[in-house]
């Protein structure tokens, strides 16, 4: 466990110092978020209506701007083949890596999206639905573009692949968030159970996945 901490603390300060990824992401959700209403009009009930939808999709795609630079720094300075040859097992690289950017990218957007629906007049009753609702399916988020970024590694400009390949499989967590929100408080607890499922699913599968695409180009 101490080696996963370190490893997860050193990528974090060099998000930190590096910039861009969190940065651009959260730059892309706020331009959504601003422009939405814009694009829409000045109807308050069809704002309130899409408004959960929106925030969703504005969080998958502000996710996916950074997901093919998870491995991509480590693999072109070789830090990867360093990390394959150490004693912790690649599994577990690849379960740091995805924290990492859950922690540095998915997480600060899925608290910042409810707070920030009041410029799309986001109901206030469904502010705590949807901010525990992000918060879970944010995880998953982050482990499931691990594993597209570990397939696309060593192909150039891979971000577009990782994005056509992660998609389909945020398609659950997309539905199950929405009805967190946008339903009463059975059909919210129920969404909320099957997306910790899905956050423990992929905690479980996707640093296998990961670490079986990143063996295959480190060979």
């Amino acid at each position: 466990m101490n080696a996963i901490w370190a490893l997860i603390r050193r990528d974090l300060i060099l998000s930190l110092r590096q910039g861009g990824g969190a940065g651009t992401a959260l730059g892309f959700f706020l331009t959504v978020v601003v422009l939405l209403p814009l694009g829409l009009g000045p109807d308050q009930a069809l704002l309130q209506r899409i408004a959960p939808g929106a925030l969703w999709i504005a969080l998958l795609l502000s996710v996916l701007l950074s997901a093919d630079r998870i491995f991509q720094q480590d693999f072109e300075d070789g830090s990867l083949d360093i990390l394959a040859m150490a004693p912790l097992p690649l599994e577990l690289v690849a379960l740091a890596k995805a924290m990492t950017h859950w922690l540095s990218t998915s997480l600060p957007l899925a608290i910042a999206a409810p707070i920030l629906g009041f410029l799309i007049n986001l109901d206030p009753r469904a502010i705590l639905p949807l901010g525990l609702a992000m918060g879970l399916g944010s995880v998953t988020l982050s482990l499931l573009a691990a594993v597209g970024a570990a397939v696309t590694v060593g192909l150039r400009r891979g971000g577009l692949l990782v994005s056509l390949l992660v998609l389909p499989l945020y398609v659950p967590v997309l539905i199950f968030g929405m009805s967190a929100a946008a339903g009463g408080p059975d059909l919210a607890t129920a969404s909320l159970l099957i997306l910790l499922a899905l956050a423990l699913a992929s905690l479980v599968l996707s640093p296998l996945a990961a670490a079986a695409a990143l063996r295959s180009y480190l060979k």
